[in-house]
């Protein structure tokens, strides 16, 4: 019996103003936009996504949550400025363990230095960032054509 893969795509604060925020570092792309194309790109890969996104720290350690109670094989997670913030959101990540991959549309490195330090990247499997929106689709082929493909060790 052949089980789709379930993979969340989690955008945290300030994602929901894509399109209109700094057009000039994040694109004149909406957040609904992006979705309408996951979707797209989720059914060519032969995945099932569900996305999420929200302002509020406790929402998304919730969503997460659910995800792991729900059996999901992977998270692409876009986290904001919570990368650089969040303790809960990075101890609920390693204490849920689903593979998740760390999404950034800008190259944080480039930025503020504040900016080049994630408390989210430790437990990742791995972070994309300064490829624009393209990182969401890699992240999700990623999931898609290699998670459990391979043996992870942390």
């Amino acid at each position: 019996m052949f089980v789709m893969k379930k993979i969340g795509i989690l955008n945290g604060v300030n994602l929901n103003r894509l399109g209109l925020r700094e057009p000039e570092i994040y694109g004149k792309t909406t957040l609904e936009d992006l979705e309408n194309n996951l979707f797209e790109t989720a059914k060519t890969l032969g995945v099932e996504i569900e996305c999420f996104q929200s302002n509020h720290e406790g929402a998304l350690v919730d969503k997460i949550c659910e995800w792991a109670d729900k059996g999901f094989s992977g998270i692409v997670f876009n986290p904001g400025a919570f990368t650089h913030t969040s303790i809960a959101l990075r101890d609920c990540i390693a204490g849920c363990n689903i593979p998740t991959v760390e999404v950034h549309i800008s190259n944080v490195y480039t930025r503020e230095e504040f900016r080049h330090t994630s408390l989210i990247a430790p437990v990742c499997i791995g972070q994309i960032a300064g490829l624009g929106l393209a990182g969401y689709d890699l992240a999700l082929f990623w999931h898609a054509n290699v998670n459990g493909a391979l043996l992870v060790t942390k």
